[in-house]
């Protein structure tokens, strides 16, 4: 099985509260930086459980961009795609008591243009596109693209349909247009996103709907089947949904795919940082 993610690589700081922010002061914390972006996430966790993995994004040409293509390639992820003028994205996600809260600088990734593109790197089983290559532009006329070459080679394509908040934005209606004209073979959401959208509009062949805490459900053309969450101590929740993602594109039957991802999650909530 190989999995190719197009997305963002982005420098991942992790910030987990020992106490609430205090305006004009400091609080303890426990702080990381490392790899993450929903586009790397998936590639090192689609790694861990036993896929080629290969992560397809525009990084920059600085320190931040050195250090997370070297972590993801420490993660066994092979990491290709244009390298330009600019920062490398970063993004800080502040946790406290379980929830975490994004601020997001995607840096030069938006920027990957169709012309950057190689038919070469979407040689896979499946293409899992982040939501969030799908906001701006040229990204979006290049997850398009992916997703074209990806299908002649044989290759399934998968969303993940990112932040409701970015969604709201963008636009619902347009947005779903766009869903239409990619349409995914399988799609991941959250319950917001999937409100957002109107659950009921989404018509591919496999919807995932990640319920957190309460696990997930797969939606079929005949089945709904719901999966319970594997308990687990919630020490950073950034990642789970990526992890879980990863999981079920792996492989096998749904029944497998769903506990599979569901059981990453449980292991990304445990520890600090998106990757495994």
């Amino acid at each position: 099985m190989r999995i190719a993610t197009l997305g963002d690589v982005l420098l991942d700081v992790v910030v987990l509260l020992g106490e609430p922010l205090a305006p004009g002061g400091d609080v303890r914390a426990t702080n990381r930086a490392g790899a993450g972006g929903q586009a790397a996430n998936v590639a090192a966790w689609a790694a861990e459980l036993g896929a080629e993995a290969r992560c397809i994004a525009k990084r920059g040409a600085d320190a931040a961009g050195e250090l997370v293509a070297g972590e993801l390639v420490a993660h066994g992820v092979e990491l290709v795609g244009p390298v330009g003028e600019g920062a490398t994205g970063v993004v800080v996600s502040v946790v406290h008591e379980g929830d975490r809260s994004l601020a997001s600088d995607r840096g030069v990734a938006p920027s990957f243009s169709p012309e950057e593109l190689e038919a070469a790197w979407l040689g896979c089983d499946v293409l899992h596109l982040s939501g969030y290559a799908l906001l701006r532009e040229p990204i979006a006329a290049t997850a398009l693209l992916a997703a074209r070459l990806a299908r002649k080679q044989g290759a399934r394509v998968s969303v993940d349909v990112a932040a409701w908040t970015e969604i709201r934005s963008y636009g619902p209606v347009r947005f779903r247009e766009l869903l239409d004209e990619l349409a995914p073979d399988v799609l991941f959401a959250t319950e917001a996103e999937w409100e957002l959208l109107g659950g009921a509009y989404l018509t591919a062949p496999v919807g995932v709907l990640k319920r957190g805490a309460r696990g997930c459900s797969v939606f079929s053309e005949d089945a709904k089947l719901d999966f319970a969450a594997v308990n687990a101590e919630v020490v950073d929740p950034t990642g789970a949904g990526d992890a879980l993602a990863a999981g079920f594109l792996v492989g096998g039957s749904m029944e497998e795919a769903a506990r599979r991802g569901i059981d990453a999650a449980a292991r990304c909530i445990a520890k600090v940082g998106s990757l495994p």
